[in-house]
């Protein structure tokens, strides 16, 4: 075994062994469905759809084109031109690969259910709560992220693998575009980010099964598992926020609601799979995503590397301890156990019994904190050293290139 690639034996042994080795294969025996796809078309933003199986799918329009880019042109000059289109409206650089050009022009487009009062009412929400936005984006759907089998072995597989920290950026970059105050429209860059992100995805399904560590035959990122993240996102998000008693005014939860439907529009899902409403995006969850989790030798390895970013943080505030119980505490003791993230004897029990009240404080629900000795401003602080690192991060020279190697 070579030398960068991940010691199983050592990681399945600190991290429970027959188990992380059974899921690790998930990505080969999940290729076919235990259970029959079910989740109805009618149920999705269009309200109709052929209705096929989303593990037997990809992306049929972006894939022959990008693997034609990669095998026949210059790509590093093509990141190049690339790297100056940053913004949604902006025109792209002249000098790219004709079909490549063809293709981003077409899969720019925002589809005809665009509702921009919805939109709107997706950036109240975001103003209003995101200090939470930034942290649940990091300890619920990042670090769901290497929980997820399939996405845990893509990730450690490929080149994100071994550049942990600029994949983290550029994760970081999609959830502040999404929130910004013209997300989708003219000054916004999200319509970028997600094109760009939709091709590296391509980019991936061509590169990865020519790793000697990859399985024969499977082909990665699967319309599946776009819609998996996807609710490792926005789902997730949702989910918890309405597990902490948020008081979301309807509208604000359906743009922010529709700014995801618009994302997995814009990341290449088809129609048919993105969910209408919150209570379809759980049934569709429950089906596609709740039953997956599990733990893998590469998602612990990742997992470790995610909580080490302490190490770029204030040190006398967000060690790695602190990451790891904001993390237990969000995501639970069951993914806690599986990452071999321990229970931290002050921030646990302190994010317990004292994370409600400071949400029902923030949020009006109650006019003071209650009178116990829990210093509540550490919580604000834990937010606001985060944002500080969350924008610095978006600060440094970012371009979501598409990759030349794998891991």
């Amino acid at each position: 075994m070579d030398a960068h690639r991940l010691n199983r034996r050592d990681a399945m042994r600190a991290g429970g062994g027959l188990l992380g080795a059974a899921a690790a294969m998930s990505l080969v025996t999940r290729t076919a469905r235990a259970e029959p796809w079910t989740w109805s078309a009618t149920d999705s933003v269009v309200g109709s759809g052929g209705g096929a199986d989303p593990l037997t799918t990809w992306d049929p329009e972006a894939d022959p084109v990008v693997a034609n880019v990669m095998d026949n042109s210059n790509v590093p000059e093509v990141n190049r031109l690339l790297a100056t289109w940053t913004h949604n409206t902006q025109p792209l650089p002249d000098g790219l690969p004709k079909e490549l050009a063809d293709f981003i022009e077409y899969a720019r487009q925002l589809p005809s259910w665009t509702d921009q009062t919805k939109l709107a009412n997706s950036f109240e929400f975001t103003k209003k709560r995101g200090l939470y936005l930034g942290v649940l984006y990091a300890f619920a759907s990042g670090m769901m992220s290497t929980v997820i089998p399939h996405e845990a072995l893509a990730v450690y597989y490929s080149r994100g693998g071994t550049h942990l920290k600029d994949r983290i950026a550029k994760t970081a970059k999609f959830g502040y575009d999404i929130g910004t105050v013209n997300a989708y429209g003219d000054g916004g860059e999200m319509v970028v980010t997600c094109v760009k992100t939709r091709i590296i995805h391509s980019a991936v399904r061509h590169l990865l099964p020519q790793s000697p560590y990859w399985p024969a035959g499977v082909t990665p990122i699967t319309q599946d598992d776009l819609m998996v993240t996807w609710h490792s996102l926005a789902t997730t998000i949702m989910r918890t926020l309405t597990a902490w008693q948020l008081r979301i005014p309807p509208a604000e939860s359906e743009g922010y609601l529709h700014s995801w439907q618009l994302a997995g529009h814009l990341l290449g899902i088809r129609a048919e799979y993105i969910p209408a409403t919150w209570d379809q995006a759980n049934a569709q969850a429950a089906q596609v995503l709740d039953p997956i989790l599990a733990p893998t030798a590469e998602g612990i390895n990742l997992a470790d590397q995610l909580l080490n970013l302490g190490a770029n943080l204030d040190l006398t505030l967000l060690s790695r301890g602190i990451l790891g119980a904001f993390t237990r505490f969000i995501m639970g003791d069951k993914v806690g156990n599986w990452l071999n993230i321990p229970r931290e004897p002050v921030w646990s029990p302190l994010l317990e019994v004292a994370w409600g009240p400071f949400v029902a404080v923030r949020e009006g629900v109650l006019a003071v904190a209650p009178a116990v000795d829990i210093p509540y401003w550490m919580f604000d602080e834990f937010l606001r050293q985060f944002a500080m690192w969350y924008v610095a991060e978006l600060r440094m020279p970012l371009s979501i290139e598409i990759p030349l190697t794998n891991r």
